[in-house]
């Protein structure tokens, strides 16, 4: 029943959050500090596991097909779908589950346990909207720019790691990243990406919404939020490659 529950309260919370909102200026306002804030900050930590991400893939890869008959341009067609299809989009959202949804959590769990966010609701503020809405067009906003930095500094990263380990050359690495490719890939990373920063950000805000008691219950929900939009990023992982690539 807990479930049920918590689905039920959950699909009322987003049904609130898109209510029309009250003043445009200040949404748009909120809007480009919640791109500075969830999205522009996290380019530094998607740049770096992308960059190692790729390296890891591609020797890998490399050191599993040693054998003669098989040509070395296979490492990176193997480097390149691996990133495309499924770490550049899946991974590095697990990782922004624990960054971007740990903060937007907290930051909501702390205004309500500190009754803002009540104050917001004497003031007959729609609060859900004024406060998850901003965060909710920005992460949908960004985390696909996200995905596609990290496809092209994964890539990098193999042909990086490929060239000075010599398992590869360049020409060779090259090759394969641009044999039978498929631009659906990228789309398929996209759509994914929206979805998973959907689910981060109003599951998170969900969790950090309705934190009662003081600064530990913030910390739970905190928690919880980041262990849920893990779990449901892997479902609806597997649910729309069924949908998309099958």
């Amino acid at each position: 029943m807990t479930f049920f529950f918590h689905l039920g309260r959950y699909s009322a919370f987003v049904c609130k959050v898109f209510k029309k909102p009250d003043k445009h200026s200040i949404f748009f306002r909120q809007l480009s500090l919640e791109v500075e804030n969830l999205g522009l900050n996290s380019f530094g930590i998607v740049a770096l596991i992308s960059v190692f991400m790729g390296a890891v893939i591609t020797l890998q890869t490399a050191y599993n097909l040693e054998m003669p008959i098989i040509p070395k341009y296979t490492i990176g067609l193997a480097a390149r779908d691996s990133i495309l299809l499924e770490f550049s989009s899946t991974m590095v959202s697990l990782i922004l589950a624990g960054k971007v949804g740990s903060n937007i959590a907290s930051e909501i769990g702390t205004m309500r346990v500190t009754e803002q966010i009540d104050a917001l609701e004497i003031m007959g503020v729609n609060s859900p909207g004024y406060l998850v809405l901003p965060k909710l067009c920005a992460t949908v906003l960004i985390f696909p720019l996200l995905v596609i930095v990290s496809m092209g500094i994964g890539i990098f990263g193999g042909w990086a790691a490929g060239v000075i380990t010599g398992e590869v050359n360049s020409a060779d690495y090259i090759y394969g990243i641009q044999y039978s490719f498929k631009p659906f890939y990228v789309v398929y990373s996209l759509i994914k990406s929206v979805v998973f920063a959907f689910i981060i950000s109003t599951v998170s805000a969900y969790y950090g919404y309705y934190t009662s008691g003081g600064a530990l219950e913030v910390g739970r929900s905190s928690t919880k939020a980041v262990v849920i939009s893990s779990i449901q990023i892997l479902v609806f992982n597997l649910i729309l490659t069924q949908i998309l690539l099958t």
